[in-house]
């Protein structure tokens, strides 16, 4: 048994023997095919998890990583065959099914990026089952003609309302999942809704902000995921409001949401830096009776507001939650056991309804500690103030730091990193596993420690 096993590894390393030899004497460099190998296999996973594996692979390929950065922004080869026209699909997650729907254009051509619009529908609870919704097309509320896009319509239901974990989880893997199949400008990537869709929309902002350049609610209400029967999960921050712009629309006549409810909150967004573009409708009710008007604006305000994946100013606030931690370049790893009383920017939690008897009331109850960072970068330098936050970590991107030069980072008014950073093939492949987006490649993790 012995003599047969050596016998066989002998015969395995002559015919790799064999093989590097016919190599070099055709000319052939074993080491490119690897990496375009294994280059084909990250491009053709389904999802972050197959890429994530792939991305091993082209680590291990030999590949520079100046070179898989040139890759990864070039991005993959998308196929002209695809479904086109009103395409209807579902993702499965444990025993739920989530149904959503691509309206596709004919002319659809996959050398060119499109811009893309996420739209949730209303009258969630009012939806008894998981299933899919009316013809799947984006019906009245479709755009311009001149105005070439794909709409994505995911579908929500009683048990599942667009205001929990599991719908942010199905937004993010369904929004992946269309990346992977057909062109998407991933800095037009904009998400709106009507009525609940509306209130989700705050609701996202709040919370998972990254993949998404603006938000577009249309006659919904922030403060009706402050109701508790609303069962809105997790903690909710409306401080994340200044990472994105909004595009809001409401009517006077509402009888759900009128415009004298909320014209308050809005004017508060505004003072506290949040930058809204407010179109009251006085005589309209809880409709679209106004779209036809209004759609030339809307978009025009998406043209006017392309994502910046890398903004030289962030500010996000969490309370630990892993799945909801992250900013674009931002990612809150720990929260403090005490929280300071240091004040960053005006907390947009602290809401006075009366002049006359201000009372200080908040927005949002929190259940629980949670902490906040403000940053911004100018060059290589980042200057970070932070509020019971206990660490965080920076992704440097070679699109926004020279990695030839020193990275300075103050934190609450401390020196506490200013040193070269060296990139990383795996961290690079890491974050472009996870985030499958051309135009946010990162190639550092820069740990920072607070306390």
């Amino acid at each position: 048994m012995r003599r047969t096993t050596c016998q066989t590894h002998a015969g395995i390393i002559g015919g790799f023997w064999l093989l590097a030899m016919l190599a070099v004497l055709s000319g052939v460099d074993v080491s490119a095919q690897s990496v375009d190998a294994a280059f084909k296999r990250f491009w053709e996973a389904r999802n972050p998890q197959e890429a994530g594996r792939a991305a091993a692979d082209i680590v291990r390929s030999g590949v520079t990583f100046d070179e898989a950065l040139a890759r990864l922004k070039r991005g993959r080869p998308y196929r002209p065959d695809v479904p086109r026209g009103i395409v209807r699909l579902s993702r499965r997650s444990g025993s739920q099914v989530f149904y959503y729907d691509l309206n596709v254009p004919a002319t659809y051509d996959p050398s060119r990026t499109y811009q893309l619009r996420v739209q949730l529908h209303g009258g969630v609870m009012g939806q008894e089952t998981s299933q899919p919704r009316g013809d799947g097309s984006i019906g009245e509320m479709a755009g311009p003609d001149e105005v070439e896009q794909i709409y994505l319509l995911p579908c929500s239901w009683k048990d599942a309302p667009w205001w929990t974990d599991a719908q942010l989880e199905n937004l993010r893997a369904i929004l992946d999942s269309v990346k992977r199949t057909y062109n998407i400008d991933e800095n037009r990537v904009v998400l709106a809704g009507v009525s609940d869709g509306a209130t989700a929309a705050f609701y996202v902002a709040m919370r998972d902000t990254t993949l998404f350049a603006s938000f577009l609610p249309l006659n919904g209400y922030v403060m009706v995921l402050a109701n508790p029967s609303v069962g809105a999960e997790g903690d909710l921050y409306p401080n994340n409001f200044r990472n994105k712009p909004f595009f809001i629309v409401n009517g006077g006549a509402d009888a759900l949401y009128p415009r004298r409810l909320i014209d308050p909150y809005i004017e508060h967004l505004t003072n506290g830096g949040v930058i809204v573009d407010y179109r009251p409708q006085p005589t309209s009710g809880h409709n679209l009776s106004w779209w036809p008007e209004l759609k030339e604006d809307f978009e025009a305000f998406v043209r006017a507001y392309p994502r910046d994946p890398l903004p030289t100013f962030l500010t996000w606030e969490n309370g630990g939650d892993e799945s909801t931690n992250r900013a674009h370049w931002l990612v809150i790893d720990r929260i403090s056991p005490t929280r300071e009383s240091r004040q960053l920017f005006p907390d947009l939690d602290e809401f006075d309804m009366s002049e006359e008897q201000p009372s200080s009331p908040r927005l949002i109850t929190h259940m629980g500690r949670y902490g906040r960072v403000d940053l911004w970068r100018a060059g290589n330098s980042v200057e970070a103030h932070t509020r019971g936050v206990g660490a965080f970590t920076l992704l440097l991107s070679p699109d926004a730091f020279d990695f030839a030069q020193p990275v300075k980072v103050v934190v609450d008014d401390r020196v506490v990193f200013e040193e070269r950073v060296r990139p990383s093939l795996a961290t690079l492949m890491k974050w472009a596993a996870r985030d499958n987006d051309r135009t946010m490649l990162f190639g550092v993790e820069l740990q920072i420690e607070i306390e």
